[in-house]
């Protein structure tokens, strides 16, 4: 929501754009970018603050987690040390004989609790039944709740719901999608406007940095276009990488890396394939998986970590997973999503203890790196609590670039007409000077976006009908007030616009 507000105004009139060379054929590609831009920050804007604000207190929740659960998660320092399946022995009295075992995070550093998970009736997908027992005396600490690989307690997957669907369910999940996929279109817009702007401005440098000796619209556009420009290339990014969770862009994505093979690779935990020498390094990739047997041993995960550390496991944070099924392997997962060189992961056949596959990020195709750490740094988890706090700031930007736009728009409603909410659209009929090519391209383009992105293109079939509808209205408005001795000058635009309906 850059510049499309910034126009129809007295000091800035809606026929004049400077950045265009003067020639016979009208200027149409601005214009056009302006009345997306309008439309998109008007009716998209809320998703996208609502997006942008619950995205503001996700980032942070990591670092409160560490607060809001330090009996749970900490323990004190003891000079003794049980055994991982001691402990696994103690969290599976806590939780009896209903649950099955699923994986345990030992403690990672001293003064740190061992997380022991299991499935059990009544939870949600994704969730498991986590016990925290202290290493050093055996005491259970806490029994939460934790949601998703990350290992999301109560009060942060909480936050996350709220930011993927507003506690709605798949329904809900439709609304941080519409402003995911708009928010990518917005500020590319914006940008390109801000960057006419710019070439069209006398002085480059005082159009960049906020006015204070300008009209009141005039010092809240510029604070919007300045913070616009420092945001654009984070909100990009978290567009792009938060498309990679929704419902129907993201089902695209997942299809676009499978044909491109960009998937991440996984390892392969079949013990038949390990004895007949076959592997496929993206087996099992973005699979839930089958239920687990529940047949571990505790005295198992000792052993299997033991082998995992002499292989490619050299950090504290880890996860042992047991196996699935009958015939497949223990995996452990170097889970430390704060450093990007780790994430590697190990299948060892629990019986003979041999090594069944191994991964290495070192290894990973360049592309499936950058997935892997686009998806951490969305969720504040790489480089820590600098993560936590660049997103925290950069979606409180993002945030007041929506509430400015509709300041801005709040400024420009006509005088003469106290009783709407805020100015017209900028005029519309830009089609009409567009040459043939330019109309094909757009259309292409635009049909392009809508499959790709659906809820895109269904909106933008909305903008269309408000777009008539609005015409329709102010033509009527206008015939109304036909009549009067004198046209206004918002009288003058309401029938212009009327004529000029895209």
């Amino acid at each position: 929501m850059t510049e499309t507000l910034a126009t129809d105004t007295p000091d800035a009139p809606i026929a004049t754009d400077s950045s265009q060379p003067r020639t016979g054929r009208r200027p149409w590609f601005g214009p056009l970018l302006r009345r997306l831009h309008f439309y998109a920050g008007i009716l998209v804007g809320p998703f996208i603050l609502v997006a942008a604000t619950s995205g503001a207190l996700y980032a942070l929740t990591p670092a409160l987690e560490q607060v809001v659960y330090d009996h749970e998660l900490h323990a004190p320092v003891s000079d003794t040390s049980l055994t991982l399946g001691e402990q696994v022995e103690i969290a599976q009295e806590s939780v009896g004989v209903d649950a099955v075992l699923t994986a345990v995070r030992p403690a990672p550093e001293p003064g740190d609790t061992t997380r022991i998970m299991f499935a059990q009736d009544g939870l949600e997908p994704s969730e498991s039944r986590a016990i925290f027992v202290d290493p050093g005396t055996g005491e259970v600490r806490g029994d939460l709740v934790t949601y998703g690989s990350s290992g999301s307690l109560p009060f942060r997957a909480w936050v996350s719901d709220l930011h993927r669907s507003l506690h709605l369910g798949d329904p809900g999940r439709l609304y941080s999608e519409l402003a995911a996929s708009w928010l990518g279109i917005v500020v590319t817009v914006g940008l390109v406007l801000w960057i006419n702007r710019l070439r069209a401005a006398r002085r480059q440098a005082g159009a960049t940095r906020p006015k204070r000796r300008r009209t009141v619209y005039r010092r809240v556009l510029s604070w919007h276009t300045t913070i616009g420009a420092v945001v654009v290339l984070g909100a990009l990014f978290l567009s792009a990488t938060g498309i990679t969770w929704s419902q129907h862009g993201g089902a695209n994505v997942g299809e676009l890396r499978a044909g491109l093979g960009l998937l991440t690779p996984a390892v392969n935990t079949s013990l038949a394939d390990a004895a007949s020498g076959a592997g496929d390094e993206h087996a099992g990739h973005g699979s839930a998986g089958p239920d687990h047997t529940g047949a571990a041993n505790p005295a198992t995960f000792d052993a299997v970590l033991a082998v995992a550390q002499r292989v490619n496991v050299n950090t504290g944070e880890v996860e042992i997973r047991p196996p699935a099924e009958a015939g497949t392997a223990w995996v452990v997962q170097e889970n430390k999503s704060s450093v990007p060189t780790e994430g590697d992961t190990v299948a060892v056949d629990g019986t003979t203890m041999q090594v069944v596959d191994r991964t290495d990020v070192a290894d990973f195709p360049l592309a499936a790196k950058l997935t892997t750490w686009g998806i951490d740094l969305h969720m504040g988890l790489l480089f820590g609590l600098a993560n936590q706090l660049v997103l925290f700031v950069l979606a409180l930007g993002i945030g007041s670039m929506v509430v400015l736009g509709y300041l801005m728009w709040w400024k420009r409603r006509p005088t003469r007409q106290p009783r709407r909410l805020g100015g017209p659209p900028p005029a519309g009929g830009v089609l009409r000077g567009a040459p043939w090519w330019g109309v094909v391209a757009i259309g292409v383009g635009t049909i392009a976006v809508g499959l790709f992105l659906p809820l895109v293109g269904y909106t933008l079939a909305a903008f269309v009908v408000v777009d008539i509808a609005a015409g329709i209205i102010q033509v009527r408005s206008r015939r109304r007030d036909a009549g009067q001795d004198r046209a206004t000058p918002d009288d003058l635009h309401g029938a212009q616009h009327g004529r000029d309906i895209a």
